[in-house]
């Protein structure tokens, strides 16, 4: 029997998709805030930027805890992308949930608004023209299960307009297993129960400047807000024309490109075509994103948001063939 272990460096091609990640970004400059939701005293884990690179790709590959265990232990380039050597044990699935939980939304946003500085100080991210725009995110809940407990319930206060009990905005969260999670409406016949997904996409090369998760009841203009540029032209659909998100775009001192409706009376239909035609190549960011939460809860929804457009932007640099971004 040859007593010989090959070493991953030998297995993996050069031009494999996660040795030019590696070559790209420095993750180790990238994740240095993500250690302070590590203690310095106890056992010693798994290194802070493994523990990063570990989720990373289970949003990479859409896998369930219990697959991401089975992908790192099954899967060369896997292993060698998170710092692993080729027979080194890798974590049990009970690991990335532990994960997710320390490193929390709120160390995840910095470590987002740092990649995209990053990418601004690159040029990659330039704010001239940002696309927004705002989908649907559907709760982990069976909402038709949590209506059949609501229309049940004989202390339910809440009635239809037959007088019946039912379940609505304003008693959903004693009903639904997600308490965040609301109604949202996008015309007559898209009803869903969850949250609103909201992006901001610098139409330069195409990256995903910022995103936000906001309830479902929170309408797309309001919900501007959270991820408006600090400059340049904002283009967007009618969902934008309306007073409160003017009011944002004006307050950024941005111009605004969003569409009007069609009863309004400075309406220039040369220039929405126009508008359409600018917007329509970076619509299909949002069908490349998972419409529905893998975890309950705001926090865990926009942790799941944050991670996908991570892993949106560095597929981005891999089609870029860009040979390096550096982080500070």
């Amino acid at each position: 029997m040859s007593m010989y272990i090959p070493n991953l460096e030998e297995l993996i091609s050069e031009d494999h998709k996660y040795r030019r990640l590696l070559k790209i970004v420095n993750f180790e400059e990238l994740t240095s805030g993500l250690k302070l939701s590590y203690s310095e005293t106890g056992r010693a884990g798994y290194p802070v930027t493994t523990a990063f690179k570990c989720l990373l790709l289970q949003f990479m590959n859409d896998l369930s805890d219990r697959e991401m265990e089975d992908y790192l232990i099954e899967n060369n380039a896997g292993k060698l992308f998170c710092g692993f050597k080729l027979l080194d044990k890798t974590p049990d699935h009970s690991y990335f949930g532990s994960v997710r939980k320390r490193f929390g939304i709120h160390r995840l946003t910095e470590l987002f608004k740092k990649f995209q500085s990053a990418l601004k100080d690159k040029k990659l991210i330039r704010e001239v023209f940002t696309f927004v725009d705002a989908t649907d995110l559907r709760a982990r809940v069976d909402h038709w299960k949590a209506r059949d407990i609501a229309i049940a319930d004989a202390e339910n206060n809440e009635k239809d307009d037959k007088g019946n009990p039912t379940m609505n905005n304003k008693n959903v969260s004693e009903y639904s297993p997600d308490p965040d999670a609301k109604f949202g409406a996008k015309g007559k016949n898209k009803i869903w129960l969850g949250y609103k997904k909201h992006a901001g996409v610098d139409m330069s090369f195409g990256f995903i400047s910022k995103i936000a998760v906001t309830p479902a009841n929170v309408s797309d203009g309001a919900g501007l807000k959270e991820v408006c540029p600090d400059s340049g032209m904002v283009f967007a659909d009618k969902a934008y024309c309306v007073e409160v998100a003017q009011e944002t775009i004006k307050e950024k001192k941005c111009h605004s490109g969003a569409i009007l409706k069609d009863n309004m009376k400075n309406k220039n239909k040369d220039k929405d075509r126009w508008i359409s035609k600018i917007r329509m190549p970076f619509e299909g960011v949002f069908s490349k994103m998972p419409k529905k939460c893998r975890y309950i809860g705001i926090e865990k929804a926009s942790f799941q948001a944050t991670m996908v457009a991570l892993v949106f932007n560095f597929k981005r640099l891999i089609a870029l063939d860009i040979e390096t971004v550096p982080i500070s």
